[in-house]
């Protein structure tokens, strides 16, 4: 018996299907790894992303790296340079390959000093040095700020050119220390005691340029982070650039992208300002206005109560009150005193309105009236009446029971006088009563 050539009871998998299972596997089994190599075979397409192979003497592994961050790497890939690389493992299943995709890249001088940092970033962090509730607040308004930073470096001209344009009343003393070499962190920490210890100062300011991470070192040192976490002034730091992280941006209590970044958020801008002191001087003036009105309003309301209360309006008051009572006098007087003539002629003049005389023959005119209409209403009743008594009888005499009996009906009663409609309501002997048109009759019933 010869064997089938697929011989499993599951259908097979297509290639599409076996490059997601791999990739899912890749995926999930591999998180986030460091690999260290040489840069070969290094394409950088149009669309800015940057692939290539890390390789050793006996493997590769082909990776890629992304636009952006493609863009911000400090140094320049070329084949032959050894880098150190992070990312995570995934398949490429166009072509069912492995690759790793890549979210940091720098050269592998840097690979310990990177090691060694983020080693020291996590022990602090542990400690709580970094926590957000040991972080105090900026104060709202800044009349004096000490930099610390080196007197010639660039970050220094750029924040105080950010600060002249911005808020040029500011207050700023330099505090100079070096950003760079061995000793750098010991001075840049008794700098920053002294300037704490002097409480002169708003706020505190460290910052300095770019660098590679060697560059940086001074500001990866634990006891300037230590310091920075002890100092009763707020503290910012802007080293570096925008990508750049060090530990002392993890200590201070505010951390800025840049040197200028950093001045922005210190000092406000002054043409807000200006239009801020234009808002607040228009609202006061209107305020101001405002009050005057009200002043001037209570003026000459005790203005006019004071004229109320001169003399010579006084006496005005009086002379119109005067001129009132002897009206209201002489009208009394020729309400109450006319001449008894006056009165009595209209007195005769009234009863002579309502003497009999006058009133008899409208009397008589409205009795005869009255009378002619109640003898119309009378003789109309009687008509209305009999014709309704003449219709009333003709629907009676329709459903009366003798107007049947006239035409040879008779109407059978039993003893207690209630007619009798059917032959079953009678009994042998029984007594009833006939009734005819033109009388009663009584009979027995026999049967």
């Amino acid at each position: 018996m010869s064997a089938t050539p697929f011989a499993s009871s599951q259908p097979p998998l297509t290639p599409s299907q076996l490059n997601a299972l791999a990739r899912d596997m890749l995926e999930g089994a591999f998180g986030n790894v460091w690999i260290e190599g040489e840069l070969s075979g290094i394409s950088r397409p149009a669309s800015g992303h940057l692939y290539f192979a890390l390789k050793d003497a006996r493997a590769q592994v082909r990776c890629a790296l992304f636009k952006p961050k493609s863009q911000w790497l400090r140094f320049t890939p070329t084949d032959g340079k050894r880098v150190l690389a992070r990312g995570r493992l995934t398949l490429y299943e166009p072509r069912g390959e492995y690759q790793l995709i890549i979210d940091h890249l720098e050269e592998a001088g840097e690979g310990a000093l990177r090691r060694a940092l983020e080693e020291l970033k996590a022990r602090l962090d542990a400690e709580g040095l970094f926590a957000a509730s040991r972080k105090k607040p900026l104060p709202k308004s800044i009349a004096r700020l000490g930099v610390l930073s080196s007197p010639g470096g660039a970050a220094v001209h750029d924040v105080m050119t950010v600060l002249r344009r911005r808020f040029p009343l500011i207050e700023v003393e330099l505090l100079p220390v070096p950003v760079q070499g061995v000793q750098a962190a010991a001075q840049i920490v008794r700098m920053l005691e002294r300037a704490d210890a002097s409480k002169r100062y708003d706020v505190l300011l460290l910052t300095r340029g770019g660098g590679s991470l060697e560059d940086l070192a001074a500001f990866n040192d634990e006891a300037l982070a230590r310091a920075i976490a002890a100092v009763k002034t707020p503290l910012v730091c802007a080293v570096g650039h925008e990508i750049d992280f060090s530990i002392a941006d993890f200590a201070a209590d505010l951390r800025a992208a840049t040197p200028s970044a950093a001045a922005e958020l210190l000092v406000p801008d002054r043409f807000d300002l200006l239009q801020r002191l234009r808002a607040m001087a228009a609202r006061l003036e209107l305020s101001m206005k405002r009050v005057q009105e009200r002043g001037f309003q209570r003026l000459d309301m005790s203005l006019q109560r004071l004229q109320a209360q001169h003399p010579q309006a006084r006496l005005a008051r009086g002379g119109e009150r005067l001129a009132m009572l002897e009206a209201r006098l002489a009208q009394a007087v020729e309400r109450n005193f006319v001449s008894p003539r006056s009165r009595l002629e209209r007195l005769q003049l009234k009863l002579s309105r309502l003497h009999p005389g006058h009133r008899l023959p409208l009397l008589a005119d409205r009795v005869e009236t009255a009378s002619q209409r109640l003898r119309w209403l009378i003789v109309h009743r009687l008509e209305r009446n009999a014709a309704k008594l003449a219709s009333l009888g003709r629907a009676m005499n329709a459903v009366s029971p003798l107007a049947t009996l006239e035409r040879g009906f008779a109407l059978v009663l039993d003893p207690s006088g209630k007619a009798v409609r059917h032959a079953g309501e009678l009994s042998r002997g029984q007594r009833i009563t006939l009734r005819f048109d033109d009388g009663e009759r009584h009979a027995d019933v026999v049967d």
